[in-house]
Parts: C-alpha cells; sequence; structure tokens
C-alpha cells in the first residue's frame, strides 16, 4: 500500500503535506526547481512509510491510502509513481 496525491492537488500545491511528512517522500518542495512548473504534489511510492500524517493537514483533500483512492482518481498511483522516474534527456 501506499499514499497517494489525487486531483484536487493540481493548481493548489499546498505544502503542508512535505512539512509533515516524516521521510520527504512528497515533491516537488517549495526549494525545489521543478516546484513552479509541477502541476501538484507527488509522494514517492518506494519511500512512503504509510503513516498517514500527511492526509489531515490536505486542505484540499487530495491525499488517500492507495485502497481508498476514489476510483476517478485511480490514474493518479501511476502518475504519482511516474514523477519519480529518471526523466531521459
Amino acid at each position: 500500500m501506499a499514499i497517494v496525491i489525487a486531483e484536487p492537488c493540481i493548481g493548489t500545491k499546498d505544502t503542508a503535506c512535505v512539512d509533515v511528512c516524516p521521510v520527504d517522500c512528497i515533491h516537488p518542495t517549495k526549494n525545489e526547481t521543478e516546484f513552479s512548473n509541477a502541476p501538484q504534489l507527488y509522494i514517492n511510492p518506494e519511500e512512503c512509510i504509510c503513516c498517514s500524517l500527511c492526509i489531515p493537514v490536505c486542505p484540499v483533500a487530495a491525499i488517500y491510502p492507495e485502497e481508498d483512492l476514489p476510483e476517478k482518481w485511480k490514474k493518479f498511483i501511476q502518475i504519482n509513481a511516474e514523477w519519480f522516474v529518471p526523466k531521459t534527456p
């Protein structure tokens, strides 16, 4: 299981979730160059420890445990994972 950030984050990118994450698995942070161009924040499924601390602090209710993700947002499982795949030039 992983935690997934879904569609409500698009255009919002509130970083309260970044601040509470004990393993720093939510990116891009405000300090990363990708922040301004990224449409949303993403959780690295390989680093997430599923502590769920990010869920209650999200002001737009965009964060879900994978098994509770609404069907209409299931594609965000892959979207989150793909953000962390190295990009080739």
